[in-house]
């Protein structure tokens, strides 16, 4: 095993605990150059601010995932340097040939430096299901007729369910057609807000513009963390309508519909609202084994039926979690040089299976509602009856009936001491309104999934 492929493991795991653009941004360009027999790992970073942001917040999370897989490192030192390039030691490394079935096969991933696209997110490797059929269809459509069907096209979901796939599999699949005559560009929302900082610094804002404004095709993630940030929504809100005009695409991705995007401009949500808006759902047991068949056939490796439906079943809401555990059972699969069983996967998984199935606390509940509406806990808690807080709060007591099966007593006392007949009507009243409002239900699952994933 060479320390490339260790690397690789690593960051599947990492990548299960942060959100994806902070994993992009921080971890793109790393590499681990070196073990030493002291049993300190040597991790290369691109740039001084990369160094001190993995040394101060990463730390524990990188630290961690190594000893997972190698017991025998101890401590990490962070260097900075060109990391395209290898150490002279680890260059002249003589490579050990191992058997093709026995290989862990984790490709280097080059993300095109012009457009930002990872080659492996494809509508090739993008598995279809009854949860993301729609999205997926209108992914395709968007690609197909660029500019002329479902434009914006507005894409939701839940952490981990393939937004950002998806996204990118737009973009790959415009340069598959056009080539160099399109211009493509995908970015997080919280690097454009990083670009438009650096532009003003650097009074280089026209420049900023113009990088923007010339795009065939503008491809945009995480759209909700633009929430109060209003010189980048201003910015933004030009930068679409220019594209908008010319009948440039523009595609969006956001944890949640428009209408459930806090503290932004209505003209910026009537935007989102004025496409195309889809929803990518949890994937059901038949597409998590169809993802975790297909992962497995990419880096091949075979993988014992018995073993993908346990993962399937224990994993229920999250890809990216189904891939990470994938990667260490390929991993620990190689190392022992045979397939493990569903008892070993068990006792290989617990950490990530006991976070799956963690006790959920109605406080947990309360902050989710309370963070999902950019309230505070106490917003909910207090007697206001402002429509803004009443339906949220109305939500919050639904999901501890529903979800915790709390008493309606008990969950009035959490909300300010109300009597249990408030709790029951605010009960009904949500139940009775996801029949009718299918934006309302959406909005409740993603809850749902904050809740039990984050």
């Amino acid at each position: 095993m060479n320390l490339e492929e260790l690397w690789q493991a690593a960051l599947g795991e990492i990548e299960l605990g942060i959100s994806r653009a902070s994993f992009v941004t921080w971890f793109k360009n790393s590499r681990l150059v070196e073990k030493r027999e002291d049993g300190t790992a040597m991790i290369a970073c691109h740039n001084n601010f990369s160094k001190e942001w993995l040394e101060s917040k990463y730390h524990k999370s990188i630290l961690r995932a190594l000893r997972n897989l190698d017991q025998d490192i101890r401590s990490i030192e962070y260097v900075i340097h060109d990391v395209s390039v290898k150490t002279e030691r680890h260059r002249q490394e003589p490579r050990l040939v191992v058997p093709f079935e026995n290989q862990l096969n984790l490709p280097e991933i080059h993300v095109d430096r012009e457009t930002n696209l990872n080659p492996k997110y494809t509508f090739e490797t993008f598995i279809v299901g009854a949860s993301n059929e729609l999205a997926h269809a209108a992914a395709l459509a968007a690609a197909d007729g660029l500019g002329t069907k479902y434009n914006p096209l507005f894409i939701y979901g839940g952490v981990g369910l393939g937004k950002t796939h998806l996204l990118q599999a737009i973009g790959n699949a415009v340069r598959l057609k056009y080539g160099n005559k399109k211009k493509v560009r995908y970015v997080t929302s919280e690097k454009f807000t990083d670009d438009l900082v650096s532009a003003i610094r650097k009074q280089s804002v026209s420049e900023f513009k113009a990088n923007f404004r010339q795009l065939d095709l503008f491809l945009i993630d995480d759209i909700q963390f633009f929430t109060s940030k209003e010189k980048t929504q201003e910015e933004f809100f030009h930068t679409f309508n220019s594209l908008y005009e010319r009948n440039k695409q523009v595609v969006f991705t956001s944890d949640r519909p428009p209408r459930a995007i806090p503290a932004i401009e209505e003209r910026l949500r009537s935007r989102f609202q004025g496409g195309m808006i889809v929803d990518i759902g949890f994937p059901d047991i038949e597409t998590r084994i169809a993802i975790l068949k297909s992962k497995a056939q990419e880096v091949q490796f075979e993988i014992k039926d018995d073993v993908i439906e346990f993962v399937a079943t224990k994993i229920q809401k999250n890809i990216r979690e189904l891939e990470g555990a994938l990667n260490r059972i390929i991993f620990h699969a190689k190392m022992r040089g045979r397939q493990p069983s569903v008892q070993e996967v068990d006792a290989l998984l617990s950490e990530i299976l006991h976070h799956a199935t963690r006790i959920i606390t109605a406080k947990q509940v309360i902050k989710m509602v309370a963070d999902f509406y950019d309230l505070s806990e106490s917003d909910l808690i207090k007697k206001s009856r402002k429509r803004d807080v009443v339906k949220p709060r109305q939500i919050a007591m639904f999901l501890l009936r529903e979800e915790l099966k709390t008493s309606y007593p008990a969950i009035g006392e959490k909300f300010g001491n109300r009597d249990h007949t408030t709790v029951i009507h605010a009960c009904e009243k949500i139940k009775k309104e996801i029949v009718k409002e299918q934006q309302l239900g959406q909005e409740i699952d993603l809850i749902k999934e904050k809740i039990f994933t984050s």
